[in-house]
C-alpha cells in the first residue's frame, strides 16, 4: 500500500514538473525554402492571411487560444554588400530604430527599448532585441525580435504578447525567437 502511494506521488510530481517545462520536441517547424528561413513555434499556433499587412510581411502566425500572441517575419531589401555590423551594434540599432518609431506621430504607439544582444548561429550574426509597446488605446505589449542579414535581405522575426501575459510566456517566446535561422 505504501509503495503504491509513493509511486503515485512520484508519477504525479513528474507530470507536474514535465508540464512546467518547454517541450521543444512537440513544437511545429515552419520552413520557407523560397526566402531561406525557418523557425519553431508552439503547438496550437496557426498561420493567418497577410493580404492587408505592411510591406515586406512574409508570414504571420498566432496562438489559436490566445490570439494576441503572434509572430511575424518581415523581409526588406538592402544593398547586397551590407552586413549587420554596418547597421551598428545591437544597442545602437535598437536605440536608432526605437527613436525613429517614437518620432513618427502617425504610428500611434510608443516603444520602450529594454535590451539587445548579439548571437552567432552558423555563418550568421543575429541581433536579439526586447521592447515594450504602448498602443494608442494604452494596451501594453511585450516583443522580442531577431534581426539578421542574408543575401541582400534584412530579416526581422518578431514575437509579441500582451504585457499582462509576458511573465507567463516569456520562456516560450524566447525559445521561438532564438529558433529563427536563415
Amino acid at each position: 500500500m505504501f509503495k503504491s502511494i509513493v509511486t503515485s506521488l512520484v508519477i504525479i510530481i513528474s507530470l507536474i514538473l514535465s508540464s512546467c517545462t518547454t517541450n521543444l520536441a512537440a513544437w511545429q517547424s515552419y520552413v520557407n525554402l523560397t526566402q531561406g528561413y525557418q523557425f519553431l513555434y508552439p503547438p496550437g499556433w496557426i498561420q493567418v492571411a497577410v493580404n492587408n499587412s505592411s510591406p515586406g510581411v512574409d508570414v504571420v502566425l498566432r496562438d489559436l487560444i490566445e490570439p494576441t500572441e503572434n509572430l511575424s517575419v518581415i523581409i526588406s531589401e538592402i544593398p547586397r554588400d551590407q552586413n549587420l555590423a554596418d547597421l551598428g551594434t545591437p544597442l545602437e540599432m535598437g536605440y536608432r530604430f526605437f527613436k525613429d518609431v517614437n518620432n513618427r506621430p502617425n504610428l500611434n504607439r510608443k516603444l520602450e527599448f529594454i535590451w539587445a544582444e548579439s548571437l552567432v548561429k552558423g555563418d550568421h550574426n543575429y541581433y536579439l532585441l526586447e521592447y515594450q509597446v504602448t498602443l494608442k488605446n494604452n494596451q501594453e505589449r511585450h516583443n522580442l525580435a531577431s534581426v539578421v542579414i542574408k543575401d541582400g535581405k534584412l530579416f526581422t522575426f518578431n514575437v509579441s504578447t500582451t504585457q499582462k501575459r509576458w511573465e507567463k510566456v516569456n520562456p516560450v517566446l524566447e525559445n521561438v525567437v532564438k529558433s529563427f535561422t536563415v
